[in-house]
């Protein structure tokens, strides 16, 4: 049997880098224990320093699961220290994707539980396949859904998220979409065409425009009013540190826009 690991394979398109980061652990429907969560996070801090990656892929290896939740026979053994280490570490790892420097897009395919719905929350963008299934469990197990479960509220509205924790409830990926926590589902088989032309339209955009962009969200989720437009103001003037605004603009005045990026070159895995 496999050892559990992440995966992380780079593409190269004209506008730059995708990395794909794939939860395998697929005997177990890609669940995570303490050492997953420290690779997700490992990767994560490796990319936000690059500056060739314009966007990031997280999904589970196979066909039956995106993340199925945390690993319960590890939470089994846990106690009051032991429990806040894991979930700490479980909220660092949320908190990467969430405040990660370029686009984090959740390719779900499969079940999507737990702790595996709230890393899905923690990304900007989730594109699911119609065989895809969400809920938030915990209560059934005995522990409450905490964490980036608080994300819910803001992306499907209070009475739903209430839903969600309060029963355990599991709901279908149309469901999921009707809530306006997915894009509309696809087939399993059209998943990765969808997850391109979402990169496609981020590819397209101007890579320090989408960086700043990054930066404001994080006002948006953290701010008063006043305090995410005036940040948003700075913003907007830093962003003119470059040529990219007038290049872009230029471009688009002379009826020359960017056009769609193309691969430079085929798919290059990278160590794991």
């Amino acid at each position: 049997m496999a050892r559990p690991t992440i995966r992380s394979d780079r593409r190269k398109f004209a506008a730059g880098t995708v990395v794909r980061l794939s939860v395998d652990n697929q005997h177990k429907l890609n669940i995570l224990d303490s050492g997953l969560v420290r690779l997700l996070i490992e990767h994560l801090d490796q990319l936000a320093s690059d500056q060739a990656v314009r966007a990031i892929v997280l999904t589970g290896e196979g066909e039956r699961a995106f993340i199925g939740g945390a690993d319960l026979r590890e939470m089994a053994g846990f106690e009051p220290d032991s429990a806040r280490r894991f979930i700490t570490a479980l909220h660092e790892l949320c908190l990467r994707l969430r405040e990660h420097p370029v686009p984090t897009i959740a390719r779900i395919n499969g079940y999507c539980l737990g702790g595996g719905m709230e890393i899905a929350a923690s990304c900007d963008l989730r594109v699911a396949s119609a065989n895809a299934e969400f809920g938030m469990p915990e209560v059934r197990v005995g522990i409450p859904s905490v964490i980036e479960a608080a994300l819910l509220p803001r992306i499907i509205g209070a009475g739903r998220a209430r839903d969600l924790v309060l029963t355990g409830d599991i709901i279908s990926a149309n469901d999921a979409y009707a809530m306006g926590f997915v894009r509309r589902p696809v087939a399993l088989g059209d998943l990765d065409t969808a997850v391109e032309q979402c990169l496609e339209s981020v590819l397209t955009a101007g890579p320090s425009a989408i960086r700043d962009q990054k930066a404001l969200l994080k006002h948006w989720d953290t701010d008063s009013l006043e305090g995410a437009i005036n940040a948003s103001i700075d913003i907007f003037a830093s962003a003119y540190r470059t040529s990219e605004p007038e290049r872009m603009m230029r471009s688009f005045l002379s009826g020359k826009p960017a056009g769609k990026s193309e691969d430079a070159e085929p798919n290059v895995p990278t160590s794991c």
